[in-house]
């Protein structure tokens, strides 16, 4: 028999060569802002470095000659171990769980497999739910469609049909995957269906109460005012031609 071969341990991806362990004597020298200085000794840019407090890493060791930049490396790599955690906690991982079913299941059983698809789904995770066929059951796929189809009716608030249900030999597959609703408390969903009722609420008492109107501007004065000033002109006419 042929031996068989071993697969190659992953080899880490190495390091950039920073200060001191640069090897060549000579590098095309870019500055903090990123301006090409030029070629310079390796002591020169490595002073010049240092003169800044910073550090000369050799960013494309394949050139000639090798391309080096001043940066502060601790600060590069914080950086981008923080990009990495990021890219990492956004990435999306898909989970599949499965759960099997007969065709002629009990009640009792049926309700705890179904009680398997609530938490896988609430978990956030897709599930592929099985109809196993035996013997003469495969005549009557129907059947296995249609405890599918129950199923997904009946968990419809935190699972949707990604898959319908497909005849794969002697099984029947389909995928159902999380709602929005999956991983919702009930508490959380009548608290947020309480908020929604207020604001409907006080949206209409808006509407039917409408705001008084402003009143009038003083400057314009009463209606009453005009006919007093009237009267007291005439007064003062008669009092002049007595």
């Amino acid at each position: 028999m042929r031996p068989r071969r071993q697969a190659e341990p992953v080899r880490p991806a190495p390091q950039a060569r920073v200060n001191d362990s640069i090897r060549a004597s000579r590098v095309r020298l870019i500055d903090e802002d990123g301006s090409q200085v030029g070629v310079k000794e390796i002591k020169e840019a490595l002073d010049y470095a240092h003169s800044k407090d910073l550090d000369l890493v050799e960013v494309a060791g394949q050139a000639d000659p090798p391309v080096a930049r001043i940066m502060d490396y601790g600060k590069y790599r914080y950086e981008q171990e923080q990009k990495a955690k990021l890219a990492r906690k956004h990435q999306s991982q898909i989970h599949v769980k499965e759960i099997k079913l007969r065709p002629k299941i009990g009640v009792h059983d049926y309700e705890t497999k179904k009680g398997h698809v609530v938490r896988f789904l609430n978990q956030r995770a897709k599930v592929k739910v099985t109809i196993m066929f035996r013997g003469r059951e495969t005549a009557h796929p129907e059947r296995g469609r249609d405890l599918l189809m129950r199923l997904a009716e009946e968990v419809v608030e935190i699972g949707q049909v990604e898959s319908p249900p497909l005849l794969d030999g002697r099984n029947m597959v389909m995928v159902l995957g999380p709602t929005k609703n999956a991983g919702v408390t009930k508490t959380d969903a009548k608290t947020e269906d309480t908020q929604r009722s207020e604001e409907t609420v006080q949206g209409q008492r808006g509407r039917e109460n409408p705001a008084p109107p402003a009143p009038p501007d003083d400057a314009s004065g009463s209606p009453g005012e005009e006919p007093s000033r009237e009267a007291e002109a005439r007064a003062e006419e008669r009092v002049g031609r007595a």
